[in-house]
């Protein structure tokens, strides 16, 4: 997209602000939006997205695809090649880092860290070297950070970060230091101009295929969706027409800056959860599944308990004090809307990057 056709921006010392000098048909606000690691759900979800509102979107890819929008080749570790990219952009949305749905080996354990920290660190340089650094920057951080607990919500700013809580196993602290990590490398980054965020964000529910939402419901459809453990660790969750409301809502409000917890406002726990599911399936009974029974479960479809016992009670009260509304606030009537949408997509055959969503989410997306 051509420059005099999307925003310009007046750059002093101060943070980059928005002049309009372009915009849709509809009077939208054009921008260049650059997705670093941005082929997996999440990203997929928020490149189409954006893309068919008619935002110039590249992704950064270490095996970049044929899409509908362009993907770029980067090695996640270097400052070569890619960095035109950032320059002169309006959004970093950094979601880089390798799957966490593996078993924690010391091989995957160093991948883990080092995509995270890596490809943070190189982002940064590149804000930190641009002529017009973009102005947000929004990085990927994860609400498993917080501690595992049932006593109280873990919000932005009382929330406990883990890693220290007794009730844990020692494994699980692996994943609150490589999220340290990730979110130091963001602190680090010396990138005075750009406003930076951390999304400290639950699991993303979507029909996509392969995803949690398809994973959990897979489960549920073979009869085996119960009670996990004892049921009571809580699950936070965000619907995916929220996440990507969510994430623009970031974008337009300048005054939001550091740590956002986005979720859900109402984690439940796990028994609660996997029922309201198992009704919106239209399946009546799930064999329940204790914590021996999840270990074999969970070594031979190579990956690890803690994505399924670590109790996440995560509350999004910055963005509720900013004055978000959620589209989908309680689990009911999001499982039985997933559900729908999950039928509709394995009804309706996809084209490469299209949403698997009905329309009727459309205007949704944009009702912030």
């Amino acid at each position: 997209m051509a420059g005099e056709d999307r925003v310009s921006r007046e750059y002093s010392n101060e943070r980059p602000t928005l002049r309009i000098v372009a915009a849709d048909e509809r009077g939208r606000l054009i921008m260049r939006i650059v997705i670093p690691g941005g082929t997996g759900q999440v990203g997929s979800l928020l490149a189409r997205t954006f893309h068919d509102e008619g935002h110039d979107v590249v992704v950064l890819s270490r095996a970049p695809r044929t899409r509908p929008w362009r993907e770029v080749a980067w090695d996640g570790a270097t400052v070569a090649g890619w960095t035109s990219e950032i320059d002169g952009c309006d959004v970093v949305i950094n979601l880089a880092g390798r799957s966490v749905n593996c078993r924690y080996t010391s091989a995957n354990r160093r991948e883990m860290l080092e995509s995270r920290v890596l490809s943070t660190r190189v982002v940064g340089e590149a804000i930190a070297q641009a002529k017009r650094p973009p102005r947000v920057w929004l990085q990927a951080s994860t609400a498993t950070i917080y501690a595992h607990r049932y006593d109280a919500p873990n919000d932005e700013a009382t929330g406990v970060v883990g890693g220290n809580e007794l009730s844990a196993p020692s494994s699980w602290r692996f994943s609150i230091e490589v999220a340290r990590a990730w979110e130091r490398a963001l602190d680090e980054a010396a990138t005075p101009l750009t406003r930076k965020v951390v999304l400290r964000s639950a699991m993303t529910m979507s029909p996509d295929r392969g995803g949690i939402f398809d994973t959990l419901l897979g489960l549920v459809r073979r009869g085996l969706g119960g009670v996990a453990g004892d049921g009571r660790q809580f699950i936070s969750w965000i619907h995916h027409v929220d996440f990507v409301r969510a994430v623009r809502w970031l974008i337009d409000h300048d005054e939001l800056d550091g740590v956002v917890n986005v979720c859900a406002p109402n984690p439940l726990p796990n028994r609660e959860f996997m029922q309201l599911l198992r009704e919106a399936a239209g399946v009546p009974i799930g064999l329940p599944a204790n914590r021996l029974m999840l270990e074999i479960g969970a070594l031979f479809m190579r990956t690890e308990t803690e994505l399924i016992l670590k109790s996440r009670r995560v509350v999004p009260t910055r963005l509720l004090e900013s004055g978000f509304a959620f589209s989908f606030p309680d689990w009911r009537d999001a499982a039985i809307d997933l559900c729908r949408e999950w039928k509709d997509a394995r009804l309706t055959p996809s084209r490469p990057g299209s949403a698997p969503a009905p329309a009727r989410h459309a205007s949704a997306y944009r009702s912030v």
